[in-house]
């Protein structure tokens, strides 16, 4: 197909188009031709990139305005970010008053008996104190609550919610997980990485419609950041809800669907039967966990933590049966896609990526670390000699940089979202937002990693500033890398004849305003297969 557009390519500038914009500033992410002035589509496609002399049905005045590729966020929760849009906003609650209200007034705004979700807390904002149900079960008697801390991996359930989940102080422990308990041995409400399935699983499933409308929304968000693809990190049943949208034509992003690590078989068997998508939908990647978070001292370091010195953190699944799936699944022909915070889990999982390389023999199979926060200095280099691609988000280092060095210390936070370690040593590094836990927007996303100003404003200059990068290559691992990550580089990431029309026209051109000036920078137009999906309405 794509030396059928390169033919087709040649006699395009004098046909007719779909659509051509023009007068505009567009950064191809080309390197071979880095900028043009006007974009030609048709069909879905771009026909031409600048020089465009026929005819057009519908046309687009940019006003000199910035073009860049569509965005492509290499890691998000899609799903969960869409309904996390109508539930209670936790986020910057910064005391544990303002948390509670928060929490008390949404109640009053839903039906008795209806569970309160979402929140995305973060009580690093009000001093590091865990909550607990006792701060809430006063003002959510009738309405269960299990709300999440914003890194996904611990929720506080207040008494309700334990009471109906079957948690109780005789409940055992959890492997890879936790169970915060008060003096007395009962459970205090909140809930580390596996053990919180003990309370999501009494949680209602959300109907299709539901989930349906989860999706639009979802759509509609990141259409006004000027993302049009993402790397969804889910379950089955996401998949399906996907695929009933792309059945119905209602896709508006395009989606690399990620399904859980254990059913790798499932997926073989789901990729023999159906193949692996088309150019809106796709799967095929596998997603696990090797740890947790830091922010839930659940990451797993190989020294222990500067607050907590006998905790080094957890495993959320032993190395061997890590090892186990991840050599079955890379066998397979399937991608892997696994999840590392603290430098031992990185370490291991580098051990197990190469150990399977070896094992397996030699292919292309574009093994992924998700987040790749803390590393060693030795492991940096390893990325690269393995081809692993690291799948970052810049924005949690502006975020965990508040308070990550209390946590791990000055000394290990020099290799804290190594962006410019990764890139010097040759590592192809992907960018995402992990929305729902960060928000999905890319402006926000550049801005982190070019000037590391942590959100609290103390690092006005940068945290571990010597890991800063510039915009070119930003913008790269926000669209060439994101295609790379899941083999689609032949099909979108840069904006050249015979790929997909997928683009963001920006409200100015990001490469020449001050770093610092990003976070207040917006999308003016997003277009996703030739076809409008966002327009400011300014």
């Amino acid at each position: 197909m794509r030396r059928a557009w390169l033919l087709l390519a040649v006699s395009a500038l004098a046909q007719d188009a779909d659509l051509v914009v023009r007068n505009a500033r567009v950064w191809t992410g080309n390197p071979a031709r880095l900028w043009a002035d006007s974009i030609a589509v048709r069909g879905g496609r771009i026909i031409a990139v600048g020089g465009f002399t026929g005819k057009a049905r519908s046309e687009i005045d940019a006003g000199g305005r910035m073009i860049t590729p569509g965005f492509i966020d290499s890691h998000v929760h899609f799903l969960e970010g869409g309904f996390r849009l109508t539930s209670v906003q936790l986020r910057d609650a910064e005391t544990k008053e303002e948390f509670v209200r928060r929490i008390a007034a949404f109640a009053k705004t839903v039906p008795e008996g209806t569970w309160i979700t979402g929140g995305d807390w973060n009580h690093e904002l009000w001093g590091g104190e865990l909550p607990s149900c006792g701060w809430i079960d006063t003002v959510t008697p009738r309405h269960p609550v299990w709300v999440n801390r914003l890194d996904g991996h611990m929720g506080l359930a207040n008494s309700l919610a334990l009471k109906l989940a079957g948690v109780t102080k005789a409940t055992r422990e959890v492997d890879g997980g936790t169970i915060v308990r008060n003096a007395e041995g009962d459970p205090a409400g909140v809930l580390k990485d596996n053990a919180m399935g003990l309370v999501a699983r009494a949680v209602p499933a959300p109907s299709p419609e539901q989930l349906d409308k989860a999706l639009d929304a979802a759509m509609r968000y990141v259409a006004g950041h000027g993302v049009t693809s993402v790397h969804h990190m889910g379950t089955w049943n996401d998949l399906e809800v996907f695929r009933r949208a792309r059945k119905a034509g209602r896709l508006a992003t395009r989606i690399y669907a990620a399904a859980p690590l254990a059913d790798w078989e499932r997926l073989r068997h789901y990729v023999h039967t159906n193949g692996q998508g088309d150019e809106w939908l796709r799967w095929g990647a596998l997603k696990g966990f090797v740890d947790g978070s830091l922010g839930s001292h659940t990451a797993a370091f190989e020294e222990p933590f500067s607050d907590a010195p006998n905790d080094r953190g957890l495993l959320l699944n032993p190395p061997e049966k890590m090892r186990e799936w991840i050599q079955s699944a890379d066998g397979a022909g399937l991608q892997l896609a696994v999840h590392a915070i603290g430098d031992r889990a990185n370490r291991l999982l580098l051990d197990i990526y190469e150990e399977v390389s070896k094992a397996n023999g030699k292919r292309d199979r574009r093994f992924r670390i998700e987040h790749a926060q803390h590393l060693r200095a030795a492991d940096i280099s390893r990325f690269a000699r393995l081809g692993v691609i690291a799948s970052m988000q810049p924005y949690h280092a502006i975020d965990d940089g508040c308070w990550a060095d209390k946590v791990i210390g000055k000394e290990r936070a020099k290799s804290t979202y190594a962006f410019r370690s990764l890139l010097d040593a040759g590592a192809r590094v992907a960018f995402g937002s992990d929305w729902f836990v960060a928000p999905p927007s890319v402006a926000e996303g550049l801005y982190a990693a070019l000037t590391r100003a942590t959100l609290d404003g103390r690092h006005p200059g940068g945290w571990v500033p010597e890991q800063k990068i510039g915009m070119a290559e930003a913008l790269a691992a926000y669209t060439r890398a994101g295609a790379y990550a899941s083999f689609e580089e032949k099909e979108k990431g840069t904006i050249e004849t015979g790929k997909l029309a997928d683009f963001a026209v920006l409200d100015g051109d990001w490469t020449k305003i001050k770093p610092g000036e990003l976070r207040k920078a917006r999308v003016w137009m997003t277009i996703a297969g030739g076809r409008v999906i966002f327009r400011t309405e300014k």
